[in-house]
């Protein structure tokens, strides 16, 4: 590479000619794809924004300036382009850099992101700060079509005229969603209202003028803005709106955020950029090309797609079931379901908490449905799922895709929270399967339930063999007989604890029972109550955090029963959980045979064979 090389810091960026600008451009989106075919990662929202981020990059200082990206996906080409070029080879790798903004990354990175629509509430609250410091520094808000349609952004936009501070909303449109229109008359309104003299005038026309007079020649402006340029949302909330521009035209763009700098009222700068540009395959298909999973990633059937099989066949026989999911069918592989039935599917966008409502709306109206959702982003509708299914109820479905340790996006995106939020939720029933077959037989369940179920199942691929040879039964299963000693998981941890069961085995030690807590809630306590007056130690592991978990749970009833069992528990602690493989996460909180066995025979006798 001729410009990125290595030590590439933001002043190199700034000494670059326009004219090699282009250049530096595709070196920055080979960086990107090579690392993230190697790493996985967000790759069509970054390779978009590659242009749109260097002229920012080049007009505000980002260690002074407060630049707030919304979700993150895109920002990618912003860490390479200050001062992390270097590093960027780490990206999504444990004890590397993030797939998102973090600041304890960055002096750069101002604010954390990884859910969605937060930019603009977080850059209100930078921008009264500033002004209540009496700071100079710009705030902007970089944020994307699909994030503004969520609720928390119109929330934002409704309360930006109260705040009456300056800020800056960069909207990155790559599906062209608001407006087409490009062209050389959106320039000259910036440049017009951004101009100094021409505000000069304005100002002096208010002061010298009656205010009938006054009021009179703003309306003859704004009548003849309205022939040629139509108002719309953002000027009716009190924004001042420019464009749309074109987001790959580097000095056009550099233009349009000069004049923003010098603009003191809130302005939303709307750009239309290529989702995957640069990249032909995914300029083809940007939606199969918005995250890329690691080129050496293990190929075979999923949970996602298992989960969306199982609730095809039951849709089929009974049509009262519809699906739901917020932007993410492909996600939760929902792909098929929308195909073979249209009427019964619907993809809300970025709106959880419109989504479980309007479920709970269509579980009143008579109908069942199912929402697909990831863990992490349940957390963003938990008031819906208590105030509106729970509490009335209903038999709404809550299918939660990965749920547990769930790898690199890092800790946005652990799905840690539905075991100790959802057992405190009345109504609910929850079920976490550890094979396709407990994956079946709970959606059949929940199928024919009149209450709301939550069903969670982890990241990744599907169990080859089936973990437990009993398939139908509800509760808390036995799946290995043992002496001694027993242990207690569901999920993702019933391959776990079998392995530590034939670890005990070939160590010498007392061989356990193994069981399967497939529903947690509510429990079966007469099996829990037998097994912890049939045990001298119990062991209980779980991917989700130990406060509020199973773990809890049987805590509470060996008090009650003023049980003489010893309980350990395995799970992840009260911390904010790095981003590394799912297999590193197990390794740092202990959730493996190995770590299960070493702290277990502390209190184990040896078996004499």
């Amino acid at each position: 590479m001729d410009l990125l090389t290595q030590g590439f810091t933001r002043e190199d960026l700034l000494q670059i000619s326009e004219d090699k600008l282009p250049v530096l451009a595709k070196e920055v989106r080979a960086v990107i794809v090579d690392t993230v075919r190697r790493n996985g990662g967000h790759l069509g929202s970054s390779l978009g924004v590659v242009e749109l981020t260097i002229a920012m990059l080049r007009k505000f200082d980002p260690f002074n300036d407060r630049i707030i990206f919304d979700v993150g996906h895109q920002s990618y080409p912003y860490k390479i382009l200050t001062d992390r070029f270097d590093k960027f080879g780490t990206l999504r790798l444990k004890d590397g850099i993030s797939g998102f903004p973090r600041r304890n990354e960055s002096p750069a990175d101002h604010f954390n992101t990884g859910h969605s629509s937060t930019s603009i509430s977080a850059a209100l609250g930078y921008a009264k700060a500033r002004d209540l410091l009496g700071e100079k520094r710009h705030v902007i808000a970089f944020i994307g079509d699909a994030a503004l349609i969520n609720g928390l952004a119109f929330e934002a936009l409704n309360y930006v005229q109260e705040t009456n501070t300056k800020l800056i909303i960069i909207l990155n449109d790559n599906k062209h969603s608001i407006s087409d229109r490009i062209g050389g008359f959106s320039t000259m309104l910036a440049r017009l209202s951004a101009n100094t003299l021409y505000r000069r005038v304005k100002n002096a026309i208010k002061r010298r003028t009656s205010p009938k007079i006054a009021k009179s020649l703003e309306g003859f402006r704004d009548h003849i803005k309205n022939l040629v340029k139509p108002s719309n949302m953002f000027e009716e909330l009190g924004i001042k709106y420019w464009g749309p521009f074109d987001g790959h035209n580097i000095r056009n763009t550099e233009k349009i955020l000069e004049l923003a700098k010098n603009y003191d009222r809130p302005l939303l700068l709307h750009f239309t950029t290529q989702k995957g540009r640069g990249l032909p395959e995914a300029e083809a298909d940007p939606t199969k090309y918005h995250q890329l999973s690691p080129e050496n990633e293990p190929k075979g059937k999923t949970w996602s797609e298992a989960a969306s099989e199982i609730a095809e066949e039951i849709a089929r026989k009974d049509d009262r079931i519809v699906c739901f999911t917020a932007a993410m069918s492909t996600g939760v592989k929902l792909e098929h379901f929308a195909k073979d039935f249209p009427r019964r599917f619907f993809d809300v966008g970025i709106a959880e908490s419109h989504m479980l409502t309007m479920a709970a709306g269509l579980a009143a109206g008579g109908m069942r449905p199912w929402v697909f959702i990831y863990s992490t982003f349940l957390q963003r509708a938990m008031d819906q799922l208590m105030h509106d299914i729970a509490l009335q109820n209903l038999p709404v479905v809550v299918m939660v895709d990965r749920a547990g340790l769930a790898g690199s996006d890092g800790d946005t995106h652990q799905g840690l929270l539905d075991i100790p939020w959802g057992r405190a939720i009345p109504n609910l029933h929850i079920y976490s399967p550890c094979d396709e077959d407990s994956l079946r037989n709970a959606m059949l369940r929940a199928s024919e339930h009149d209450g709301p179920t939550l069903i969670r199942y982890p990241r990744g691929l599907m169990p080859i063999k089936k973990m437990s040879p009993i398939a139908s039964d509800d509760g808390i299963v036995k799946i290995q007989e043992g002496a001694f000693w027993a242990m207690l998981g569901h999920g993702a941890t019933v391959s776990t604890m079998l392995h530590a069961r034939s670890r005990a085995g070939r160590e010498g030690l007392f061989v356990p029972a193994v069981y399967d807590a497939r529903r947690i809630k509510p429990l079966d306590m007469d099996a829990l109550d037998e097994i912890l007056t049939s045990y001298n130690m119990l062991a209980v592991l779980e991917e989700n955090y130990m406060p509020g978990g199973l773990g809890e749970a049987v805590g509470a009833r060996i008090a009650e029963l003023n049980a003489a069992v010893r309980l350990l528990r395995f799970g992840v602690p009260d911390v904010c959980v790095k981003h590394a493989t799912q297999l590193e996460q197990r390794e740092m909180y202990g959730l493996t045979a190995r770590n299960v066995v070493e702290q277990c025979r502390k209190y184990l006798p040896r078996h004499e064979r």
